[in-house]
């Protein structure tokens, strides 16, 4: 498997073979995109740690290594629940429900983020550069992370997600229009 040369926001950057490219596409087709409304929409709390929940988290871990993601919310997947999968370290996947960021560090780091559910743009996003997250797991078990650099990136814009706020809230006006810009469907006359 090639190396991974870069993280941005929910998205590695790396060179993806043939196969490994259909599946990301596969997956894409599953994550909502925007200007979708559910994107915009608050996740109520989990209340019941049963088997759905189970289910839903091992989709989504699948769906967002497949789609070469390093995190990804309930919400983007069409799922009103405050829960979201990432990758803490490569090839690994860890479920928050409930998260909540309890610490973060007063030093922050603008850097360009790139989201699932907002393809081929990346932007600018000032992130605190390091965060204590708490909540659970997907048996309802509490669970605790101290991260910092790209991982507490990771947990912030998941939980954006979880609250309706996009990468397109936290970047600069320049940044937002260029973005936008980006986004809007093209006229195509032949």
């Amino acid at each position: 498997m090639p190396a991974v040369t870069e993280v941005e926001g929910q998205v590695r950057n790396e060179e993806l073979d043939a196969e490994r490219e259909a599946r990301r596409q596969l997956a894409l087709a599953q994550i909502r995109q925007y200007p979708d409304p559910v994107l915009r929409m608050q996740a109520p709390p989990v209340e019941e740690f049963d088997d759905d929940l189970r289910r839903l988290v091992a989709r989504m871990g699948e769906l967002m290594k497949d789609a070469n993601g390093v995190g990804l919310a309930a919400t983007q997947v069409g799922v009103l629940r405050r829960v979201f999968v990432f990758a803490p370290e490569e090839d690994q996947v860890a479920a928050l429900v409930n998260p909540e960021i309890v610490r973060r560090s007063d030093e922050a780091e603008t850097d360009d983020e790139g989201c699932l559910s907002i393809q081929g743009v990346t932007m600018p996003v000032e992130r605190s550069m390091t965060v204590r997250i708490e909540g659970r797991d997907e048996n309802g078990d509490e669970v605790g992370y101290d991260l910092e650099g790209t991982p507490a990136r990771i947990v912030q814009h998941e939980l954006d997600h979880l609250d309706g706020t996009l990468i397109l809230n936290r970047t600069t006006p320049e940044a937002r229009r260029e973005a936008l810009a980006a986004l809007r469907p093209r006229l195509v006359i032949r």
